[in-house]
């Protein structure tokens, strides 16, 4: 449990403290003042002023914080509200642009430290009625050597491979039972019946065998960005699925995340590291909803008054809007921390 909480913790500090150090760099680097720039959450443990920064390292110890000078108001001196559109929406994108690139430096990383992996050869068992894998002449007893030319190694590589192209033809390569190959082309389906799948089979790995596997970085960083790329495709099906009902809707908060995280982590590093990818995804697009508090609101605002010529709304109603909008997002964390709580005390889970 301890163990747990800590990796938890530590694996989602990290990634809010490199969100809010995306928006930290974007105002450094454009000349806009960060009066504090801190570690945690106060009180304060420790301060020191570098510049007209103050770095401080603060009690609550929780992700972090960025105070930038002048965020809303543009009667502030060279505060963020007095700029031009481009430097606003630069700042306010910092953060969401970092949590963004993480993930492919953390993936390369995932892929060059040792970790173990399965192989064996995915047989199929059962077939669907009517399902694309019957209609593409896939039997059971067939054999699946890949996807789109991309090996099968496994039944996760299988699930992956055709959760990446759901909607779309992909052509899988098998070999029958007569030992005769045959490229046979399907497409995933979105809203499979229940127990079904994308492509209507049941699978199992024959002979697995675990094996540790490291690459070296000129390998792995390819690797690595392509791996990013596919995240992001099964983010965006994930969302998807959810809002046409395929895909359960669990809501995680800051607990529901140290708990899964702290979970991995017990496997190893690596898939302590995808996690941490993946994570870093999601922080990315939330932070994109254009809702009041988040940095699409705030985003929202400067394109508001681009479209209006130059004509803001007043900073006031603004810092009203985002306060609402912070009071809303506070009390739905309420809630879900709440659920979170409770689902880890009883011995739930949200890894299946």
């Amino acid at each position: 449990m301890i163990l747990t909480l800590v990796a938890g913790i530590v694996v989602l500090s990290v990634l809010v403290i490199v969100h809010e150090l995306g928006h930290f760099i974007a105002a450094k680097s454009t000349g806009v003042p960060v009066e504090e720039f801190g570690v945690g959450f106060p009180p304060r443990l420790y301060g020191k002023k570098w510049g007209d920064t103050i770095y401080s390292i603060n009690w609550i110890p929780f992700g972090g914080f960025n105070k930038i000078s002048g965020e809303i108001d543009p009667s502030v001196p060279k505060g963020l509200a007095s700029r031009g559109y481009g430097i606003r929406l630069l700042v306010l994108g910092g953060g969401i642009a970092l949590n963004l690139i993480l993930p492919f430096v953390l993936l390369s990383v995932a892929y060059m430290v040792p970790h173990n992996i399965l192989i064996g050869q995915v047989v199929v068992q059962e077939v669907s009625p009517g399902s694309p894998a019957e209609m593409a002449g896939i039997r059971p007893g067939d054999t699946i050597i890949s996807v789109n030319d991309k090996p099968v190694r496994s039944v996760g590589d299988l699930a992956r491979y055709t959760q990446l192209k759901l909607g779309a033809e992909v052509d899988i390569s098998v070999e029958h039972a007569d030992t005769t190959t045959e490229m046979v082309s399907l497409i995933p389906r979105w809203r499979p019946p229940e127990g079904q799948g994308p492509i209507g089979t049941l699978s199992s790995t024959v002979n697995p065998v675990i094996v540790s596997e490291s690459l070296p970085f000129w390998e792995a960083i390819p690797v690595g960005a392509r791996s990013c790329i596919e995240t992001l495709v099964l983010y965006k099906n994930g969302i998807a699925g959810m809002i046409i009902g395929t895909i359960p809707f669990v809501p995680a908060g800051p607990v529901g995340i140290v708990q899964i995280t702290g979970e991995v982590a017990h496997s190893g590093i690596s898939p302590a590291l995808e996690l941490a990818a993946f994570i870093s995804i999601a922080i990315a697009i939330t932070q994109m909803i254009p809702f009041p508090a988040l940095d699409g609101g705030r985003i929202i605002f400067v394109i508001l008054e681009w479209i209006r010529r130059g004509k803001r709304v007043s900073h006031r109603v603004e810092g009203i809007v985002h306060s609402i909008g912070f009071m809303i997002l506070l009390a739905l964390m309420v809630l879900i921390t709440y659920q979170d709580i409770i689902r880890w005390v009883t011995g739930g889970s949200l890894i299946p």
